[in-house]
């Protein structure tokens, strides 16, 4: 199942205090993009049995629900905004839930700031790795004022990743960095394989100003060094394999050490890149 292209921006929302961050940016996600904003929390039964009241639990995450809505709408006022309280993991749910979403948002966990220390069981890797639809990571701190960059291998992934990055840039009134990095050793194709790419995806917002640059290097190290002066990043979810479950070196890289926020979209290549 791919996500849907009238859905909401999901969001979890859990008792982190950087929650209502993520909370804040995907509420503005939501509004950007004409969507309504979602907040899903993962209530664990197991834990509440065990604990004196199950009552008290279940109107604590009641709380965090109530909690998130008034941020986001702080932020965003008028901003369509559900709350839904659903039992199981919070990945597993997110994942479930990603099926019928536009955009899922979720906090990185401190990934971008901590090295190499990256569990690949780290939740917003595992759900950028099996989500039916874009995944939004968002960082601790917030991205400068800026471009919005993607990066772009011609596969049906990125070429996806670009339309979708076309949408981003409109509603941010932003310009568009498309990066193609050729690695050592390969053959260049020519100059003009980017620019056409680049006037195919932006046929639906022609007025957005696009930059192309196509470098020679290592692709996850020239987008992360790129990723350093924009709003976010975007990457497709895999190159030319998008299957769920997997996701390439480039958008693990860029997950992993990109100091933007960054998008791995997928679920988009057979949906037109899902009306960004």
């Amino acid at each position: 199942m791919t996500g849907s292209t009238g859905g909401p921006v999901v969001v979890g929302v859990g008792p982190a205090p950087t929650d209502l961050a993520v909370v804040r940016v995907a509420a503005r996600e939501a509004a950007a993009h004409g969507r309504d904003l979602a907040l899903l929390h993962a209530f664990n039964w197991e834990a509440a049995l065990a604990g004196p009241s199950v009552a008290g639990s279940r109107d604590a995450a009641e709380e965090l629900v109530a909690r998130a809505a008034t941020a986001a709408n702080e932020v965003e006022p008028g901003l369509p905004v559900s709350g839904e309280i659903v039992e199981g993991a919070p990945v597993e749910a997110l994942i479930r839930r990603s099926g019928t979403a536009f955009l899922v948002a979720i906090g990185d966990g401190g990934m971008a700031g901590c090295g190499g220390c990256v569990p690949a069981d780290a939740p917003a890797v595992q759900l950028a790795a099996r989500a039916g639809c874009p995944v939004l990571v968002v960082r601790r701190d917030p991205p400068p004022p800026g471009p919005v960059l993607v990066g772009v291998d011609g596969s049906p992934s990125s070429r996806a990743a670009l339309v979708f990055a076309f949408g981003c840039a409109a509603r941010r009134r932003a310009r568009v960095i498309a990066v193609r990095v050729i690695e050592p050793g390969r053959p260049d194709d020519g100059d003009d394989v980017l620019g056409t790419l680049v006037g195919q995806a932006r046929r639906h917002h022609p007025d957005v100003p696009a930059e192309c640059h196509t470098v020679r290097g290592d692709p996850g190290t020239v987008l992360v060094e790129q990723s350093r002066s924009v709003q976010v990043a975007l990457v497709g979810a895999r190159g030319d394999q998008p299957g769920r479950g997997m996701l390439g070196e480039v958008s693990q890289t860029l997950l992993y050490h990109a100091p933007a926020p960054v998008i791995v979209v997928r679920g988009l290549v057979s949906a037109g890149a899902g009306g960004a």
